[in-house]
């Protein structure tokens, strides 16, 4: 076995190995299309569903998202912990969404992978130009 993969193998067993740890499932939100541009608007502050939908679609260079999975991105960033949902007493209730403590933290350290990704553009695009011509 080649040094390091032990390591790896017995972090993953701890940590990683089953679909539903938190470490895969974090990484795959984080990963996905909608969930860290999510988190970055609820960073401003408390929205509500409709004005977070509209202001995900204005950012978005994606189509707009529908309620659905934007319903559903919601629920599970609330069922991981990272978003808190309020609801008014007023009738018809309001329903409005915030980070959550641990929702900033997480926010925290997707911002640094971002300025990460920021600083190193340039490498990943001059690769994927050296690759480009390579397959053609």
């Amino acid at each position: 076995m080649r040094p390091g993969i032990a390591a790896l193998a017995a972090q993953m067993s701890a940590h990683g190995a089953e679909r539903d740890a938190p470490v895969r499932a974090v990484m795959a939100l984080l990963g996905d299309r909608w969930t860290t541009l999510i988190l970055l608007v609820l960073e401003t502050g408390e929205w509500r569903h409709a004005e977070l939908r509209r202001t995900l679609a204005r950012l978005s260079a994606e189509q707009a998202i529908s309620q659905r999975v934007l319903t559903l991105k919601l629920r599970q960033l609330e069922a991981d912990g990272f978003v808190l949902r309020s609801v008014s007493a007023d009738i018809p209730p309001k329903v409005s969404y915030r980070l959550s403590p641990l929702g900033l933290s997480l926010v925290g350290e997707a911002r640094r992978l971002i300025d990460w990704v920021i600083a190193h553009s340039g490498a990943i695009c001059a690769a994927r130009e050296r690759f480009a011509r390579r397959e053609a």
